[in-house]
């Protein structure tokens, strides 16, 4: 898990391009799957077995980026977000484009107001000296993600850039290779474009047409100093959502997983979420609606170079997914 985990957050893919990171997936997941498909949009949707109900799994493969927009005559580039990016947590911060030039964040300094974290205060230093320099290295339109990064922590703890949703992806991939025998079809859509509007989820969501749907992402917490009144922690389990802007999820689903993990021995938590949403939101008013919920992996400082999750956690969520898929659904 935490060597699989490392090489998704390591992959390219901004919103929109998540090319680099699909194709890593489809070679993870071959054999462990009976079919996959890339639908118009980008989307990797692969199936599992055969059974007449279709439950959906859906985890982002997007990561939040910049996008380039303009230089300016010294060959310092102007961009924009692609996502809500943290823009303190960018200042200062290494990106890397596609084509693996790199670059730093650096914002306008004036006396004025220093606190100013406007975009339009913002450039990205690539070391051109021209207009004509920046953008032959880089074009506009061009996208950089914050350069990716490592570390193993304390507790079973491992910080990293992309976690959102690169921990919900690995939970999903393990989740197909653990899974046996089961009376579903499981259909895994890893997702694009999840962070400027749940665009992939909502064309997956009717392509699929499912019984039952479950997004796997990351979720805020409550346990760092002066942090949000939230009751959730890492190492503290997965986090069965009961609702959060996009979604109030299914009480029967909630239920089912609740009753599942107490059963199983599973650590869990429960997760009212009052802003953000997840795949799920698309995908519950796809059609004519799909009961749907999530599962949420504690992550901590959200969108910025460096997530900090617990591995235990994702490893709980394998396990309860398991479990609750091998009993079947009412």
């Amino acid at each position: 898990m935490k060597e699989l985990l490392k090489r998704l957050t390591e992959a390219y893919g901004p919103s929109g391009r998540e090319g680099p990171v699909r194709r890593l997936i489809q070679e993870e997941i071959e054999p462990y799957v009976d079919s996959m498909e890339v639908d118009a949009l980008g989307n990797l949707i692969a199936r599992k077995g055969s059974g007449d109900k279709r439950v959906m799994l859906a985890a982002h493969m997007d990561q939040i980026g910049l996008v380039v927009t303009e230089a300016d005559k010294k060959g310092f580039l102007r961009v924009h977000n692609v996502g809500y990016l943290r823009r303190p947590y960018a200042l200062g911060c290494l990106v890397r484009f596609e084509n693996g030039l790199r670059g730093v964040v650096a914002r306008e300094v004036e006396r004025d107001d220093p606190a100013d974290m406007s975009l339009g205060k913002l450039f990205v230093d690539i070391g051109a000296s021209s207009r004509e320099e920046a953008l032959e290295r880089v074009p506009i339109g061009d996208m950089a993600v914050l350069e990716p990064q490592w570390a193993e922590l304390g507790n079973g703890c491992v910080a990293a850039g992309a976690l959102d949703d690169r921990a919900g992806c690995a939970m999903l991939i393990q989740t197909l290779k653990e899974l046996g025998p089961c009376p579903c079809q499981v259909v895994a859509a890893f997702t694009t474009q999840e962070e400027v509007g749940l665009r992939g989820a909502k064309a997956a969501g009717y392509q699929v047409d499912p019984a039952l749907c479950l997004a796997l992402d990351v979720t805020l917490t409550g346990d760092t100093p002066k942090a949000e009144r939230l009751p959730i922690g890492l190492g503290k389990g997965i986090a069965i959502k009961v609702m959060d802007s996009s979604v109030i999820c299914a009480p029967q689903l909630v239920a089912q997983l609740e009753q599942t993990a107490q059963q199983a021995g599973i650590a869990w938590q429960r997760e009212v979420l009052t802003h953000g949403g997840t795949d799920a939101g698309a995908v519950h008013v796809s059609r004519a609606g799909v009961p749907s919920g999530a599962l949420s992996i504690p992550c901590r400082y959200t969108h910025s170079a460096c997530e900090v999750v617990s591995l235990a956690d994702i490893q709980a969520g394998v396990d309860l997914l398991t479990a609750w898929l091998s009993q079947g659904q009412r």
